[in-house]
């Protein structure tokens, strides 16, 4: 099936011409310029912010709340008004699309004179999150292709409520109950607009609507307790109208499935033009490919190394209780705080809230399947907790489940502290309001995989040597996702295959494999950002350290990335060193 793609391509390569000649361009030189330099860029508490530019974001970000479509993933999620539904009619659709050329016109015709380098950077990450919409709405076209797109804005919408770990409140047990009265119409529309459906999206739909039934009575008879009394009957009543609709939907997929199309692959063009305009990274699929082989080469050896250097050891134990897990959990990540201090790693500021590891609670139990199971807080939450629901210890858990319930430092360091928690808390706190927002994976899963290893090298798992091997099982499983990202975008691989793949090369357990080669089918580029993230930090902090010699600073760099985490890191490297080697294509 080919894929038409609408990426105005031409009128920005006009405009951006004339952007480079208008735009300020600090140019650093000596150890002082470069210190000098970005003092300026960072010091925006002195009224350096572009007003155009933040009134745009602003406006664009307040319509993204609420257009947004809901998804699994932990990182991109957003506060959402209260007793918003989600919206895709036909009308809807079309209003996303004419709304994307509108911000996209507007924000070009922002005067561009005197620009500091700052402002370049904030210019390109609005332009990003603009083009995402394109990218969502247009190539992808998930509401034309993808069926679990509307179980994501049924079930998923209901889900992102569920996970709020605060005890329940009216509005919210309000809010839930007109998203399950949504799902009548999300149904009605997607019977409409699912004119390209793709097989094997189907298929997963279809898994995930399996026994929905019993998992929505289990989810309503949980809920009931933390309902307030006189919302009981309308939670009953909306429960089993969500039922019967996602009933319905189900038949509906099955009756249509044998006419269904079996390519899903976005294309060559549409993964460059992803990696150009919305993650910004500086390098082609090619390369890509390249440098994911050779961190599975150097990833592969090192578990090897590991297991070797541990042989003589005892094999790991699980803890015997869930209620153990989460005490040990609670000291770890304690630990994990003083040892970032101590060692000179980064700031942990008095004020930031904990990550703490919490069981399954029975309403969200059901869902469990639907996406990333912890509560990372929001930007109007900071004096919240933070949590990762976690299921009972046992060795039949899926992969990243069994090693928390082995060790829970390695997913408190890259989900908790100092990985996505930490740094969305820090950056929601940023004083520059459009460097608060997801703009794309690349930088925030880069630095959660880089903390992995980081952590590694200061020692933090040098009282248990067999954790170690869990880090580099890790390193292994994000090189891998490279490749089988971007072969499932260009057509080389499909789900099953790229699922046999991962199983077998990390190895994973077949769930685990199955479920990552769905998720990565249509979420084209979203994979590759572990690994691909994490070696654009440590060029940039490896350059950082060569540009600056003795006067480097881990910690004030540090400092600098986690504060600024939703930046893609080329953008950073250019702002922070004023290297622009890796930016220029992005402005042709």
């Amino acid at each position: 099936m080919e894929i038409h793609l609408y990426f105005y391509k031409l009128k920005f390569r006009s405009r951006i011409i004339v952007l480079l000649s208008c735009i300020f361009f600090v140019q650093c030189g000596s150890e002082d310029s470069i210190d000098s330099a970005k003092t300026k860029l960072l010091n925006k508490d002195g009224g350096q912010l572009n007003e155009d530019l933040q009134s745009l974001a602003a406006e664009f970000f307040n319509w993204r709340s609420a257009t947004q479509p809901a998804a699994g993933d932990d990182i991109p999620r957003v506060e959402r008004p209260d007793n918003w539904v989600p919206d895709y009619s036909q009308e809807a659709l079309l209003e996303i699309k004419t709304k994307y050329k509108e911000f996209t016109v507007r924000l070009e015709e922002i005067p561009k004179e005197n620009w500091h380098v700052s402002d370049s950077v904030d210019y390109l990450i609005l332009r990003s999150a603009v083009e995402r919409v394109n990218w969502e709405f247009t190539v992808l076209n998930a509401p034309s292709r993808n069926p679990d797109f509307y179980v994501q804005q049924t079930l998923g919408a209901v889900f992102e409520l569920l996970l709020i770990s605060t005890p329940m409140s009216e509005q919210r047990a309000t809010n839930i109950i007109a998203r399950l009265n949504s799902f009548l119409q999300t149904v009605e529309d997607a019977k409409t607009n699912l004119t390209l459906p793709v097989a094997s999206f189907t298929d997963i739909a279809l898994g995930n609507l399996e026994n929905i039934r019993k998992k929505l009575e289990a989810t309503n008879d949980a809920l009931m307790p933390l309902f307030p009394e006189r919302l009981h009957e309308e939670l009953g009543h909306a429960s089993e109208s969500a039922i019967k609709a996602l009933e319905d939907y189900a038949i509906w997929l099955k009756m249509k499935h044998p006419e269904m199309t079996n390519d899903f692959s976005v294309g060559k063009e549409a993964y460059e033009y992803f990696l150009d305009n919305i993650a910004l990274i500086p390098y082609s699929p090619e390369e890509l490919l390249k440098q994911g082989e050779l961190e599975w080469n150097r990833s592969v050896l090192l578990e090897e190394f590991e297991q070797l250097r541990n042989s003589k050891l005892p094999e790991p134990t699980l803890f015997a209780t869930v209620e153990e897990q989460l005490s040990q959990a609670k000291i770890e990540e304690e630990n994990i705080r003083v040892f970032l201090e101590e060692n000179d790693i980064m700031t942990v500021p008095e004020s930031l809230s904990h990550y703490l590891s919490v069981k399954i609670p029975p309403h969200l139990a059901p869902l469990a399947y639907m996406g990333v199971m912890d509560d990372l807080t929001s930007e109007s939450r900071l004096k919240e907790t933070a949590v990762r629901y976690i299921p009972e210890p046992s060795p039949y858990l899926p992969y990243f489940s069994l090693s928390s319930a082995q060790d829970p430092r390695p997913l408190i360091i890259h989900e908790g502290v100092p990985g996505h928690y930490f740094q969305m808390a820090l950056s929601w706190s940023n004083s520059d309001p459009i460097r608060r927002r997801f703009i794309d994976s690349g930088a925030n899963e880069g630095i959660g995989f880089y903390v992995e290893e980081m952590m590694l090298q200061f020692g933090l798992f040098d009282d248990k040597p067999r954790s170690r091997e869990i880090i580099y099982s890790f390193m292994r499983l994000r090189a891998l996702r490279v490749e089988v990202d971007i072969r499932l975008a260009v057509g080389e691989f499909d789900i099953e295959e790229a699922g046999e793949y991962l199983e077998k090369k990390v190895p994973l357990d077949k769930e685990t494999a199955i479920n990552e080669a769905g998720f990565f089918a249509y979420n084209p580029g979203q994979a590759i950002s572990y690994q691909i993230g994490k070696l654009q930090i440590m060029k940039f902090l490896s350059d950082a350290k060569i540009m600056k010699g003795d006067k480097f600073d881990l910690r004030k760099i540090h400092d600098y990335l986690m504060l600024n985490g939703n930046v893609p890191i080329a953008l950073l490297r250019w702002e922070y060193l004023g290297l622009r080697d890796e930016i220029e294509q992005f402005f042709n």
